[in-house]
């Protein structure tokens, strides 16, 4: 779940009332949130402000607040207080529109075909007349970076892009260069660069550098320029300095490109809609041209409302009250989703609007009525159908093994179900193509690149890090691997494995040979060939060792 830090003050400010800690943290959980930390920070007034001294620093409370990860409209304090002011009664939700421009023709972005090796997508809209304070812009480049880091996954799908439009001029290309051919001042920086020469500068940078592979191997990076040549970006990286916002900025020019059309049409609407209230006209939103290479011309932002029907019987059902139509309306109201009784039977039309992209299901709907009941409030029940929970049969032979194997004087480790290729390859003795293991497709750490296929790599790393501890170590594990298997349709499957390992000084075959044979009584199974057991020399000649094989 995303976090949003919120200053107190400003929250309670916006919000019409001042709450304590305990008031807030209870209006969180109505409204479906978490107050998950209350922390300080220092916050040192700026030179803008007229005082530059250190002395001047004064303690500022957040409120960090936990938000469901498909609520995008609450990653920013204007939709958090705007939610929680509509969930209060204490304002209705606002419509919002799409105008055209008040002079001349709407802003256009026109999309080259050069652009469907990189990223095929752009959508754009202009705030007209908007009026930034610091609190707002620093809220207005806050959300940008918690839209990065959630729906559009780490800029992967969507690269947000905001200008001054004052100081560009339209109609906007997007198109995709060779990184020789592409040559701007980057923001916050004092002098031009090549595209190449930014992916050398940006690799030590903490911030950038952790999206330079999204196109640093491509022929081409995509870049948009006004009708002048000014860079405005080059996403999904880094903005031009031209075309930076200030506070002093009046109209903001937003491009979003993408590889998901569907991803960047939310993205915009989420960023307009946050931010349209603090325009000359508020919840209105100048709109857009952009070109497809095809020639084809759409307009954004879409802004579109859609309307479901449910009835209010099903509603009552799935949560387990009883209410009226009319007060199921009314509690979906509250969560910004306009409804109103249709007047056939108990059905209940229900608006959804541009910043409820989470609602795509009835369920969705139900959830929300349900939150604006009252999770508490709802009356508890025994349920119609009883059933009597059992521990699955695998589970219950695991404890019951757990328990043996300590017994028998067995320590059990817990190792991770992910390891790295090395671990279950080379260290084995065995090429990784052979091992047949489930590979993960973005590792985060070499530690972490495939599913174990078998309980020993995990067990010998054990033993390596607690070569300090007194000899002999007598360890288990009774755990998964994952084994490839193309009848699943998964493509693989979960295997419960018993591995022990003894390590000392000498070597011990009689106890690993006797915690076997006691493995085997305790789930009677016979000695010998056939329906039992027996035990068989393997030799595995790349590294000349001797395993039991059973």
């Amino acid at each position: 779940m995303p976090t949003v830090g919120v200053k107190r003050d400003l929250l309670f400010q916006a919000l019409g009332r001042t709450y304590t800690d305990e008031e807030f943290d209870e209006l969180c959980f109505e409204f479906g949130l978490e107050l998950d930390e209350i922390t300080s920070e220092k916050e040192i007034i700026s030179k803008e402000k007229g005082d530059c001294k250190a002395s001047g620093a004064s303690e500022v409370i957040l409120y960090k607040i936990d938000v469901p990860a498909n609520r995008y409209d609450l990653l920013c304090l204007e939709g958090l207080v705007r939610g929680m002011q509509v969930f209060k009664n204490k304002m209705e939700a606002p419509r919002y529109r799409r105008v055209g421009p008040a002079r001349g023709q709407p802003q256009r972005l026109v999309i080259t075909k050069d652009t469907a090796a990189v990223r095929p997508y752009a959508v754009a809209a202009v705030l007209r007349d908007i009026t930034f304070t610091q609190e707002r812009y620093d809220s207005f480049i806050e959300l940008q970076e918690k839209l990065h880091q959630n729906i559009c996954r780490r800029r992967t799908l969507v690269a947000i892009g905001t200008h001054d439009l004052d100081t560009i001029s339209g109609p906007f290309t997007f198109t995709a260069k060779p990184p020789a051919d592409i040559s701007f001042k980057p923001l916050n920086q004092t002098k031009e660069f090549t595209a190449v020469q930014l992916m050398s500068l940006y690799k030590a940078d903490n911030h950038l550098k952790h999206f330079l592979h999204i196109i640093e191997d491509r022929p081409v990076y995509p870049v948009i320029y006004d009708s002048n040549g000014v860079v405005l970006s080059m996403p999904p990286i880094i903005n031009g300095d031209h075309s930076k916002i200030t506070l002093k900025t009046k109209n903001v020019f937003i491009e979003c490109t993408a590889t998901d059309l569907t991803k960047a049409k939310v993205v915009l609407d989420m960023m307009v809609t946050m931010f349209s209230e603090y325009c000359s006209q508020p919840f209105t939103v100048e709109e857009a041209e952009v070109v497809s290479p095809d020639g084809q011309i759409y307009k954004y932002p879409e802004l579109a409302y859609r309307k479901e029907k449910l009835s209010g019987q099903l509603i009552n059902k799935k949560i387990g009250i009883s209410e009226s139509t009319e007060r199921i309306a009314q509690l979906l109201t509250r969560m910004c989703l306009l409804s109103h009784p249709t007047g056939v039977g108990d059905e209940i039309e229900v608006e959804i609007p541009p910043t409820r992209s989470d609602v795509i299901h009835a369920c969705d709907i139900v959830e929300d009525a349900a939150m604006a009941y009252g999770f508490n409030n709802i009356t508890r029940t025994i349920p119609r159908t009883y059933t009597i929970a059992n521990q699955f049969p695998l589970n219950k032979l695991t404890e019951l093994m757990r328990q043996e194997m300590a017994a028998a004087g067995f320590t059990e480790a817990l190792n991770f179900a992910l390891c790295s290729q090395e671990d279950i390859s080379d260290k084995l003795g065995k090429k990784i193509a052979d091992t047949k293991a489930v590979h993960i497709s973005n590792p985060k750490t070499a530690e972490f690149q495939v599913a174990r296929t078998s309980l020993l790599p995990g067990l010998l790393k054990t033993i390596a890090a607690n070569r300090k501890m007194p000899l002999p170590l007598k360890l288990f594990e009774i755990s998964d691997v994952v084994l490839k298997d193309e009848t699943k349709d998964v493509g693989a499957r979960n295997c419960r494995r018993l591995s022990a390992i003894y390590y000392n000084k000498n070597p011990g075959f009689e106890v690993i040979h006797g915690l076997l044979d006691r493995t085997m009584q305790l789930l009677e199974v016979k000695l010998g060939r056939g329906d039992g057991y027996h035990i068989q020399a393997a030799d595995d000649a790349k590294r000349k060792h001797y395993f039991l094989e059973f």
